[in-house]
């Protein structure tokens, strides 16, 4: 959606980062979002001056130090994390596996907390990178309770993928095969996202039944029967239970 208001320009600069692009020259950002120079400016030293981004040696600017101030601030104030982390190391304690608790917003899936009792941690995404919605448990455990016109944009857009993980060749085969997930209340993803990895998760809702974030273990499919999976999944799905619980009780305290 294009930008309509001043705070929407800043905040844009701030969206074109990425993975693939870590650093922008100010031209490349004028063509990019189609500022004028003038305009850019006043932007850039404006995000520069609060320290969310920082000039680099050839003239070029990237993400500033601000960010990891916020990410620190994250961490201490999130709920979720605060609530979760006991269960990830409860999870990692039983389980020579990685557990991860991951946020879900706009469009996208995030890993804000994880724990790992392995040494060769069998998961691509650390905190902060964006998980794919096509593929994999944690986004099944998502978008099998999301409200169907919620759901609908996101089975089209990313259909290929999950086309090509077998949930079905139409829109209507993956809503047939995301109930059976919502039925579960878990997912299970078999290297989907990470080659050799078993991936479990579930999700945690609101007081709506809402889904606002995942709980996933990842362990290595040959350290598993499946057997040891219908263990695991079940706990997972309990641990998912608990947390929400806790949120719903934490945030009907706070608005008393």
């Amino acid at each position: 959606m294009k930008p309509t208001n001043s705070l929407e320009r800043v905040l844009a600069v701030l969206e074109v980062f990425s993975e693939e692009r870590l650093e922008w020259m100010p031209e490349e950002l004028m063509q990019e979002l189609g500022y004028s120079r003038p305009t850019l400016y006043r932007y850039l030293k404006t995000l520069k001056d609060a320290g969310f981004l920082m000039s680099t040696r050839n003239s070029g600017v990237t993400l500033g130090p601000k960010i990891v101030e916020m990410d620190y601030l994250a961490r201490r104030s999130d709920v979720l994390v605060l609530h979760g982390l006991p269960y990830l190391k409860e999870l990692t304690g039983a389980y020579s596996c990685t557990a991860m608790l991951l946020r879900w917003y706009g469009n996208k899936i995030l890993c804000v907390a994880s724990e790992s009792s392995t040494k060769n941690p069998v998961s691509s995404y650390p905190r902060g990178r964006p998980m794919p919605l096509g593929r994999g448990a944690i986004a099944r455990s998502i978008m099998a309770f999301l409200p169907r016109p919620r759901l609908l944009p996101l089975i089209e857009r990313n259909l290929d993928d999950l086309r090509s993980v077998g949930l079905g060749d139409s829109t209507q085969d993956v809503l047939k095969s995301l109930k059976k997930v919502r039925k579960a209340g878990f997912s299970v993803a078999y290297g989907e996202v990470t080659p050799g990895a078993v991936g479990i998760a579930a999700p945690i809702l609101d007081d709506r039944r809402y889904p606002i974030a995942s709980i996933c273990v990842t362990i290595a499919g040959n350290l598993v029967t499946g057997a040891e999976i219908d263990e695991i999944s079940a706990r997972v799905g309990r641990v998912a239970l608990q947390i929400a619980a806790e949120q719903t009780s934490t945030r009907r305290n706070i608005g008393e």
